[in-house]
């Protein structure tokens, strides 16, 4: 990116789909303009490489006649944090450089008859480590590097952070999340038909060690090259190997120990979070049931469960379903307050017990009395809970249903005729009161007829100032469901809760629909 250029053309893109066909047009346009038809199926297919890693947001190109070659550059200021893949065409150089929240992805096409020279380091205008551009780099590096809680993309960033910048190439080595043997985890270089001969060179090189407290030299062919190690909360992560033509300026490899720093312990809190994300989903797993039954005559049935937050944390709604006998089942869905491990340990004490309670012959009522005094033996660690409890009984004119509401959202019933009613009358919560006493109610569904429970993620989910069951708005969608399959009545109802509101919600959610066949 060193030659001066000859003349620039530029243009802006809104987001969406005539982005693309618009901006290979301009691109069609700038090769007539400046007499480059040669390059011209080159050039076109470069820029739709380069604008399909784009997301949907604005973006500028810059076309950029620099003599022996046309440079293009694609400016994004809202990017998401994925590592560019090259471009497929044959080109001089290409690479990614960050300022601040602007990502720009550039390649350069040599023009017939021209030479591009090798990139070379040049750090005469820098001002040195200390000076404001500097510091202003390595602020922007910084939150590049805490953007991401993604242990794989931790080394792409690190190296397309350094090159050009820093040096000419950057290769990055880590261990495993059990501290093994280093391994050779991203390579980068300013000129992309370099990346495979550095790889190769990078095969036969002895890998540096990752216990070393500063740079040390690092021998591959003839580059200057350096290793600084990546240490973090005083463990060993890895080491950042960069290589340059020349020798490094101290205030250089002053500012790229820094960046290590920087860069090691981003890796460790995305190596932290992955393996929180992966205990919590572990555990979500656990809680989960082993399995539905997979014949239920005369029953059709569907459950809907999607925990909330972004790693899938262990929430504490849950469902169950499960065989008592021929032509009987038990099911639950319930609520435990909060989320997150307590809360978990409720969910896993209430599914369990349900479970045991059931093969022990004890009866709905029972069984949520026996719960109830379970949780209330946990103590201070007790939550209280929220379920809907009921045992259903094939019969010669539908299902049969001993039903009990602990405290749980009101359970609903649809009619083939459209008509939706309540049938169960809440009880008290469970883990609250030792006195209460539970008794169940006879629900009965004919054929074709719908039983819907849902937790408080359905019922609340809010817009604004509106919840989605005001004014009975659940009973409302499920008017609109007669004579639906218990997975479409699921579905629907799933999809009704996702388009109530833009934003994400922010509690868990559980579905359990039963249809009388």
């Amino acid at each position: 990116m060193t030659n001066p250029s000859r003349g620039v053309l530029a243009a802006s893109f809104a987001a969406g789909r005539a982005a693309l066909p618009a901006a290979r047009q301009f691109t069609h346009e700038v090769v007539t303009a400046w007499a480059a038809a040669s390059i011209g199926a080159d050039a076109d297919r470069l820029t739709g490489e380069l604008v399909s890693q784009v997301g949907d947001v604005a973006f500028d190109i810059i076309w950029a006649h620099q003599g022996d070659a046309l440079q293009i550059e694609i400016r994004e200021k809202e990017f998401q944090q994925t590592a560019a893949s090259g471009p497929s065409v044959q080109v001089a150089a290409w690479g990614v450089s960050y300022e601040g929240s602007l990502r720009t992805h550039w390649a350069r096409l040599p023009l017939p008859g021209g030479t591009v020279a090798r990139p070379t380091d040049d750090w005469s205008d820098r001002g040195g480590s200390k000076g404001p551009g500097w510091l202003g780099y390595l602020a922007d590096a910084s939150d590049l590097l805490a953007g991401t809680l993604d242990p794989d993309m931790v080394p792409a960033l690190i190296a397309q952070i350094v090159v050009p910048r820093l040096a000419t190439w950057c290769a990055v080595y880590t261990a495993d999340a059990d501290m093994g043997p280093l391994g050779l985890a991203y390579v980068w270089h300013a000129d992309e038909v370099h990346i495979d001969g550095l790889r190769a060179e990078l095969a036969g090189a002895a890998i540096p060690s990752a216990e070393n407290l500063s740079p040390v030299p690092f021998p591959v062919g003839d580059w200057q090259s350096l290793a600084f190690p990546l240490t973090a909360r005083g463990r060993s992560l890895g080491v950042m190997c960069l290589g340059r033509s020349g020798l490094f300026p101290d205030d250089v490899a002053q500012l790229a120990e820094d960046l290590a720093r920087r860069a090691a312990l981003a890796m460790d809190n995305a190596r932290l979070y992955a393996q929180q994300a992966d205990a919590n989903r572990a555990l979500q797993r656990s809680l989960l049931p082993p399995g539905t039954p997979d014949e239920t005559p005369g029953l059709d049935y569907s459950v809907v469960y999607e925990p909330a937050g972004e790693t899938n944390e262990v929430g504490g709604d849950f469902y169950d379903l499960f065989t008592t006998g021929e032509g009987t089942w038990r099911f639950a869905i319930g609520d435990v307050c909060g989320t997150g491990p307590q809360a978990a340990a409720v969910t896993g004490l209430a599914r369990h017990t349900l479970r045991l309670l059931a093969r022990e012959g004890y009866d709905i009522a029972a069984v949520v009395s026996r719960l109830n005094q379970a949780i209330l033996d946990e103590g201070e660690r007790a939550r209280f809970l929220t379920l809907l409890h009921g045992e259903i009984r094939r019969t010669d004119d539908g299902l049969d249903i001993s039903l009990l509401s602990a405290g749980h959202p009101e359970a609903l019933r649809l009619r083939p005729s459209g008509v939706v009613e309540t049938v169960v009358t809440s009880q008290s919560l469970l883990g609250v009161f030792p006195e209460a006493e539970f008794a169940a109610e006879h629900v009965h569904l004919a054929p074709g007829d719908v039983l819907l429970g849902v937790t408080d993620g359905v019922t609340e989910r809010r817009s604004g100032g509106r919840l989605l069951d005001d004014d009975g708005g659940l009973a409302k969608l499920l008017a609109e469901c007669a004579e639906l399959s218990a997975r479409a009545v699921a579905e629907r109802i799933r999809r009704a809760v996702q388009d109530f509101a833009v934003e994400p919600s922010a509690d868990d959610l559980a579905i359990l629909v039963l249809r009388a066949d």
